[in-house]
């Protein structure tokens, strides 16, 4: 028998690909428009998962490798915030053989359905190292490859930078001058109930104190950022891994990677330190919960 995969006519389809892209970005600028029709004073943003990218030396391949992946990353943004197709795009359409069929109002609908700000994720920063393209392709990965031995790893791997977050705020403003949303920003954790049914998750605390201080200190460097939010309240099964052991809440559910439990709920410590946070808009970080 054949591969699941091989009847999928996007595996490896560059051009169904980017067309299928093209035809969402319209689609999400005519929904801004109509927004902006229906209320002038209606704000709307987009999501951009930020995948802020170290160079692993200071060989100008391995900073090259760092553009290139930028490039990819900010696509999707560049064009639903500055309204046309980047530069950077042209030469990797053509030495691929992608021709997008555009129609002929398209243009301007994205021109005129640019967002109103940006909506971020982040979690954690990468290290690039040259891979030896004149023309690289999107790798899709969302764990980086190389280790960075600088930086605290969570129990999955993934890096803790809070500095990073920070940098990437920076660097995402400069780039649209367009205020900033993050609506995601989390640790995965195995969570320990204690015998008295309590969840004592300072290390949650600990990463969001330290990434919040980050964000003040981007805000202080004169970054528009309006709103943070924690990802996620409650507990829920985990995309990248498809289990509940990995907790990203303030609130556990009592239900286990195979769908066993009660699903009762409980409140962890971190849930008390967030509501803390936003009654003191961030004023107040110390972890006296």
């Amino acid at each position: 028998m054949g591969s699941v995969h091989s009847c999928n006519p996007y595996l490896g389809n560059w051009k169904l690909k980017f067309q299928a892209v093209h035809n969402q970005m319209v689609a999400s600028a005519l929904a801004v428009k109509k927004c902006h029709e229906i209320d002038s004073e209606a704000k709307m943003g987009n999501m951009l998962c930020r995948l802020e990218n170290y160079a692993e030396s200071s060989k100008p391949e391995d900073q090259l490798q760092v553009l290139f992946e930028d490039h990819f990353n900010w696509f999707f943004t560049d064009v639903q915030a500055k309204g046309e197709y980047p530069y950077y795009m042209k030469r990797f359409f053509d030495e691929n053989d992608i021709h997008i069929e555009m129609g002929e109002d398209d243009e301007r609908i994205l021109k005129e359905g640019s967002v109103d700000f940006i909506t971020i994720s982040y979690y954690m920063t990468y290290v690039m190292r040259y891979k030896g393209e004149t023309v690289p392709k999107p790798t899709g990965r969302l764990v980086s490859d190389i280790k960075n031995p600088n930086l605290e790893m969570s129990d999955w791997g993934w890096t803790i930078d809070p500095i990073g977050f920070r940098i990437t705020l920076n660097h995402i403003y400069d780039r649209y001058h367009l205020p900033i949303f993050i609506s995601e920003n989390g640790l995965g954790a195995v969570d320990k109930i204690e015998e008295d049914g309590s969840i004592n998750d300072d290390y949650r605390i600990d990463y969001m104190k330290r990434h919040v201080e980050q964000m003040r200190e981007a805000i202080e460097d004169g970054v528009d950022v309006f709103g943070y939010a924690w990802w996620g309240p409650i507990d829920l099964i985990s995309s990248g891994t498809s289990e509940m052991t990995k907790r990203y809440g303030m609130i556990y559910v009592d239900i286990d990677d195979y769908g066993n439990g009660t699903g009762k709920r409980s409140k962890k410590k971190s849930f008390y330190y967030y509501k803390k946070l936003i009654a003191t808009n961030g004023a107040d970080l110390e972890n006296d919960i």
